[in-house]
């Protein structure tokens, strides 16, 4: 495509000379609605760098207003400073929404181009260098601001904000603040929110090692009441300060509950105590609101009657992530009797291993689960687009009808969902069996020998044997999933060495019984989604060729990010050569996750990337190698809309 006006065609519109083009199979002779289309997936910067300078025809279309009203550089590494600053110059006037999320590598000076684009409405600066001088120079000239999203780092002094840029913090309604050290940042400024997000990053201790401290400086504790106030999040990664500082946060809130808030959450990793203002402000949101989205940590509900007062209009997410919520507790508070609640969205009960139990009594990880509790839950919440039951065993009983993954293939809304390996497996296996060989895949020759890529070591899923049973539970689940676009299987006992926002876990426990019984076969039956987009495979101990992976690669062709981990045998990578040959068929990948015991990944993953991985790699385009630790599960983590 040409760059600069010596290769663009003298009459504007129609090809090169020379050039044997059918009759009305040019691009140039779709119509401007289909042209629009096609452009909208070009990157912003080489829509105004590049296809601008084509013709007249594509400069014309370039510069449309459904092309230029929002701007995407989130995760675009080709857009340079260069680039950045001549797409501002170019149509900075017609942006009014822009998301520069995580560009690190762009300059202060070059993000401080920013404040050119004056018709700005939402504009999302997260992992950007900001100085407060900086910002207070970028927001001073963008009145229309209504939406931003910052980080605090560090050094932020909120004295340096000039009036115009307090005048601007006035106006807006959302703000998604991250802050990097104990500050309110410039929530004090901001008095007109609706929205309110929240992320602690803070560290207990600074790079030269003194101890930081949770309280905030003396001026800054001056945080109005937020009446207009409607969403609040909150989510903080471990450490004790993080904790300290969202208690002053709440603080504020606990002196006057905002009448209109309508979402109220908190996630936060390990146990989070009470305090006598926290417990305030609940008691005051039980008795003066009616919220649509709730997400507590799971200390201030075990044990809590607070569900009981708690009231709920039209709900649309609720998170009891790691929480003692017994199948009885959730039928009766949350579902009242198995209601109707259909406005339900994302429902995220990850780790409540009571969750299909009629009582939280002590359970044991083989017991069965209870599928009347599930029946009524999939009855009540007809509409659910996101679920998520990892880290449980749910076991089902025998019977036709009460296999969980039966019970599941009603919600035909499902978009995302996220289940414990065990709770796919047919039926249990018998006392000390072991994993049977799938029949239609042979284990690779060579099985302790280097996996050489580029040879095919196992046969491919499409080479004439038959697919997974179409007995198989799981199986019959998928394909009444057709438009599911995340999947995460991830095994019971499963812990990743790396989570993130998690504290780390060592100990790690062998595979639940059942998973045994999961394997290439199942892992091929993924192949039936043709819009997946997201993929987790982790703890899948009867992994052996890795075919299924294959088949995923050929027919998934939506794949944008994979994660594996502890796939098959411990200690034992035999699926590499499967796994490099899926990867050449995933087009649209941008993130590969893996994660294996030291022995594979010494033996097996570093000579492959040293020796040909990389190559595969370089095949896929758009492949960034930049999220490494993605093992905790996100189906339902966030409720849907609250941020671009």
């Amino acid at each position: 495509m040409a760059s600069s006006g010596e290769d663009t065609p003298s009459d504007g519109d129609a090809p090169p000379a020379g050039a044997e083009v059918p009759a009305g199979a040019h691009l140039l002779g779709f119509s401007d609605e289909i042209l629009l289309h096609i452009l909208s997936h070009v990157p912003s910067t080489d829509l105004v760098v590049n296809v601008r300078r084509t013709c007249r025809k594509l400069a014309a279309l370039c510069l449309d207003k459904s092309l230029t009203h929002t701007v995407l550089l989130q995760k675009d590494y080709e857009a340079s400073e260069d680039k950045v600053k001549q797409l501002v110059k170019e149509i900075g006037r017609e942006i009014q929404q822009l998301n520069m999320a995580g560009c690190y590598w762009l300059s202060g000076s070059t993000v401080e181009h920013v404040a050119r684009c004056r018709s700005l409405v939402k504009v999302n600066l997260s992992g950007c260098h900001l100085t407060s001088l900086r910002l207070s120079k970028m927001l001073s000239a963008l009145q229309h601001l209504r939406s931003l999203a910052i980080d605090v780092s560090p050094g932020f002094d909120a004295s340096q904000l000039s009036g115009e840029c307090k005048a601007t913090l006035s106006r807006v309604r959302e703000l998604k603040q991250t802050l990097f050290t104990p500050s309110y940042g410039v929530v004090p400024c901001c008095t007109s929110l609706e929205k309110l997000l929240l992320y602690f990053e803070i560290l207990d201790r600074t790079r030269e090692g003194a101890i930081l401290s949770g309280q905030l400086m003396v001026g800054q504790s001056n945080v109005p009441h937020y009446q207009s106030l409607r969403v609040f999040y909150a989510r903080l990664a471990p450490g004790y300060i993080n904790q300290e500082v969202v208690r002053l946060y709440l603080a504020v809130l606990s002196d006057r509950t905002p009448e209109n808030l309508h979402a109220f959450l908190i996630s936060v990793p390990g146990s989070f105590a009470e305090s006598g203002a926290t417990k305030n402000l609940l008691d005051s949101m039980a008795r003066n609101v009616a919220l649509d989205a709730l997400q507590l940590p799971k200390s201030w509900l075990n044990g809590s009657s607070l569900l009981q007062h708690m009231k709920f209009n039209n709900p649309f997410y609720f998170s009891f992530s790691r929480c003692t919520l017994s199948g009885g507790h959730l039928i009766q508070r949350v579902i009242n009797g198995g209601k109707d609640l259909r406005s339900l969205a994302s429902l995220n009960l990850s780790g409540c291993v009571h969750c299909l139990s009629p009582d939280s009594l002590p359970r044991k990880a083989e017991d069965d689960i209870d599928s009347g509790i599930l029946e009524t839950l999939v009855a009540a919440c007809g509409n659910l687009r996101h679920l998520n039951l990892s880290a449980a065993h749910h076991h089902s009983a025998e019977g036709p009808g009460r296999h969980l993954c039966q019970l599941l293939a009603r919600l035909h809304r499902l978009r995302s969902l996220a289940l414990p390996v065990c709770s796919v497996a047919d039926s249990a296996p018998w006392a000390g069996c072991k994993p049977a060989q799938p029949a239609m895949h042979a284990v690779p020759c060579g099985f302790g020998k280097k996996v050489r890529i580029g040879v095919q070591a196992s046969p491919s899923p499409f080479s004439g044997q038959a697919g997974p049973p179409p007995s198989s539970v799981f199986w019959s689940l998928l394909r009444s999933l057709p438009f599911l676009e995340r999947l995460e299987l991830i095994g019971s006992n499963f812990s990743s060495a790396m989570p993130r926002n998690e504290p780390a876990i060592r100990n790690s426990l062998p595979p639940c019984s059942r998973a045994q019984s999961v394997g290439d076969s199942e892992v091929a039956a993924i192949g039936q989604l043709a819009f997946l987009r997201h993929l987790t495979l982790a703890q899948l101990p009867s992994i052996l060729t890795g075919s299924g992976l294959v088949s995923i690669g050929l027919q998934c062709q939506q794949l944008q990010s994979l994660s594996l981990a502890n796939l098959g045998m411990m200690g034992k990578v035999v699926y590499m050569s499967a796994l490099s040959d899926m990867l050449r068929h995933c087009r649209r990948l941008k993130d590969l996750s893996f994660q294996a015991e030291r022995p594979a990944l010494n033996v097996v993953i570093f000579p492959l990337l040293h020796e040909g991985l990389a190559d595969v790699i370089r095949d896929v385009p758009m492949v960034h190698l930049d999220e490494i630790t993605l093992f905790k599960s996100r189906v339902a983590e966030e409720p849907p809309n609250l941020w671009w």
